[in-house]
């Protein structure tokens, strides 16, 4: 070493002093004289010479540790890539994000950045696991019935699978760094929860048919605003329903019921279609009838109210002259008996006797042709 021979030739095994000297700076015991710091500086100064490179003075030592301070600062500079976001540090405090492209903070111990991508898309699935490539048979492995197995509002169970997306939230990427631990296992415990909330709230048939569609966004509004009161920096992305089936023991029951419940729907259906034809038709019939008889009725009471108006001006015409409308009456009477009936009109046989006994009459009148 250059200072090897600054203590006047070869260290010995007990020389521990940083110069080749004594452990006690002069060589002497404990008690002695205290050592000259002078003596020690300037020694130092000269081993720290004989380092360097010759011909390299003080000003040469300043511009040598300028140079390095400018090297130290320069590799502050980091590049963030389209996909990322920028978080400095100064001392393990936030100061601040960065976008994409060229940025600096100061270098390492003082700074540090952490760089997340905020564009990429995860998926948490929820009930089932992925299968491997080699083995897979179908598109979900019913592996997890802790996940899956949840209780609906009217006391029974449902078998849900189900897939989250969700990605780092770009506007409070800070919050998704320092706030979560475990962000992949908060996403599923938040989502499992939510989703038993709101199948909790929903009937076992609901889910099975029609509110299918609506458990995807109200779960999705449920956990986001989870997400947000715990400031976890995560947005989901969608929430999507895998499969909803009753549990495994108990689906052939299930599927008779919702084969007797179609059932049902399909002769009610039926039902209302026969009713919705034969009540108007029955309706029509009715309207029909009351009008056949109003009219009926009008025509009685006309004809009644016409007959009874004729007899009172007959009875008047009878009061002014008796015997000729007696005449009269019996003339129109006969008019009217013997006006549609077929006569035969003949003279008078000799001697007074009758003919009747002798002719046909009805079959004489149509040979014949008598007179009328």
């Amino acid at each position: 070493m250059p200072w090897s021979s600054q203590g006047g030739g070869p260290r010995k095994p007990n020389d521990n002093g940083p110069w080749g000297q004594g452990p006690w700076g002069g060589g002497g015991p404990p008690g002695g004289s205290p050592p000259d710091l002078e003596e020690l500086l300037r020694r130092g100064q000269d081993g720290l010479r004989q380092m360097l490179p010759s011909g390299l003075g003080g000003r040469g030592i300043a511009i040598l540790a300028l140079l390095t301070l400018l090297a130290w600062l320069a590799s502050g500079f980091y590049t963030v890539g389209p996909n990322e976001v920028g978080l400095n540090l100064i001392f393990g405090k936030y100061r601040g994000k960065t976008q994409a492209g060229l940025n600096y903070n100061l270098p390492s111990p003082i700074g540090t950045v952490i760089k997340l991508a905020v564009t990429d898309r995860n998926a948490v699935d929820i009930g089932f696991r992925e299968q491997p490539a080699a083995s897979r048979r179908g598109p979900l492995a019913p592996e997890a019935p802790e996940e899956s197995l949840m209780l609906t509002g009217d006391e029974n169970i449902a078998d849900v699978k189900f897939r989250v997306f969700w990605q780092i939230d770009p506007a409070h990427p800070e919050d998704f760094a320092f706030n979560v631990a475990n962000p992949a296992a908060t996403v599923k415990a938040i989502a499992e929860s939510a989703m038993r909330e709101i199948v909790g709230q929903s009937q076992i048939q609901k889910i099975l048919t029609a509110d299918r569609k609506l458990i995807e966004p109200a779960s999705q509004q449920l956990m986001q605003k989870v997400l947000d009161d715990y400031h976890s920096g995560v947005l989901v992305l969608q929430v999507l329903l895998l499969s909803v089936d009753p549990p495994a023991s108990v689906i052939a029951a299930f599927r008779d019921v919702t084969a007797a419940q179609q059932d049902l729907q399909r002769l009610g259906n039926e039902a209302e279609a026969y009713a919705n034809r034969v009540v108007p038709e029955a309706r029509g019939a009715s309207a029909r009838i009351l009008q056949e008889a109003e009219a009926y009725r009008e025509q009685v009471v006309a004809e009644a109210q016409g007959q009874a108006a004729r007899f009172d001006q007959i009875y008047d015409q009878y009061k002014k002259a008796p015997s000729v409308t007696r005449q009269r009456l019996y003339l129109e009477t006969m008019e009217r008996v013997l006006g549609g009936a077929e006569k035969v009109i003949i003279d008078e046989a000799p001697g007074g006797g009758s003919v009747v006994p002798y002719l046909p009459l009805p079959g004489f009148s149509a040979a014949q042709g008598g007179r009328k």
